[in-house]
């Protein structure tokens, strides 16, 4: 029995010059499809002949071999855009990848800081900064992780309420109200600290403006007097994180998830949780009980001490 890698290789060269795929794609399906090759050859059946249960079981064997979910996604596209070829070749009546999906690669946990972390950056201070720039990075963080708002939420906020404003601050109140995904507002709680730091970043916001910036709106501006970005505001939180000292990069939708999973672990109340995020579904929520799952279980091994097993 032939595997015929003549198919193969007039695949490649098609794939090569016809579709002008890039090298490294030609390189990654040689791969792959030398792969299937052995595999089909391991069979007894000619690379026509494989079917639905052989790539069924070769993906099986692969995924239990170690290889990532992704990994093996990745394989699968190769050997499919082959038997599309092959189909339209008129060498196979059906080709056996059709309706077959590779594992679902697990949904990477969000980052969020531990609650020592998340506080040591709210009130990390910069003694060689520019006053007007800490006092306006402060608020921002404070902010963030008081109230769980994404960035365009952020950026979004006007100093004033007005028919025009997509959010702003209720001080008095010590609420946000915010536009969020989809154009559905929502009102979230501003903690004390939040409140304190915005405070003082009003008190100082238009010194040095220029004379024109002075009616601008927006809450959060730079030293121009414009309306700053969302990511100007990641630049910002990603130096402030470095400054601080962290030991991994921050960014604002970090302080998100710092917000979500710390209030679920010490409320509990996912649904509570949902409507601070402003998550539609109650299963975009859900991941955060993940995060605090992970927080319990190692809570769990540093201290019961049953949870491990000694050292010998």
């Amino acid at each position: 029995m032939s595997d015929k890698p003549a198919l193969v290789e007039r695949y490649l060269a098609h794939a090569q010059f016809e579709k002008r795929l890039a090298a490294r794609t030609v390189a990654l399906y040689t791969e792959d499809l030398k792969r299937l090759q052995a595999l089909a050859q391991e069979a007894g059946v000619s690379l026509e002949q494989v079917q639905a249960h052989h790539v069924r079981r070769w993906m099986a064997q692969m995924h239990s071999s170690g290889r990532s979910p992704r990994g093996i996604a990745l394989i699968v596209s190769g050997w499919r855009g082959f038997y599309t070829w092959l189909g339209r070749e008129g060498l196979v009546s059906s080709n056996p990848l059709a309706g077959l999906r590779a594992p679902k690669a697990a949904k990477p946990l969000p980052k969020a800081l531990n609650v020592d972390d998340a506080v040591h950056l709210t009130e990390y201070r910069n003694d060689d900064q520019d006053p007007w720039l800490q006092a306006r990075d402060i608020a921002m963080v404070e902010l963030l992780y008081s109230s769980g708002l994404r960035v365009a939420e952020l950026t979004g906020l006007d100093v004033q309420a007005s028919a025009q404003a997509r959010g702003w601050i209720d001080m008095d109140g010590a609420e946000a109200h915010v536009l969020g995904k989809g154009s559905k507002r929502r009102s979230v709680p501003v903690g004390q600290q939040a409140l304190q730091a915005l405070q003082a970043w009003l008190a100082v916001r238009n010194q040095g403006l220029p004379a024109e910036a002075q009616t601008q709106t927006a809450l959060f501006v730079g030293q121009r007097g414009t309306r700053l970005s969302s990511q100007a505001i990641w630049q910002r939180l990603r130096q402030r994180g470095v400054q601080a000292g962290m030991s991994t990069a921050v960014h604002p939708h970090m302080l998100r998830h710092s917000f979500a999973s710390h209030v679920l672990q010490s409320s509990g109340d996912l649904r509570a949780v949902q409507e601070l995020l402003g998550h539609a579904n109650i299963s975009t929520t859900q991941v955060y009980t993940r995060l605090d799952y992970q927080h319990l279980a190692k809570a769990y091994d540093a201290a019961h001490p049953r949870a491990r097993r000694k050292q010998a």
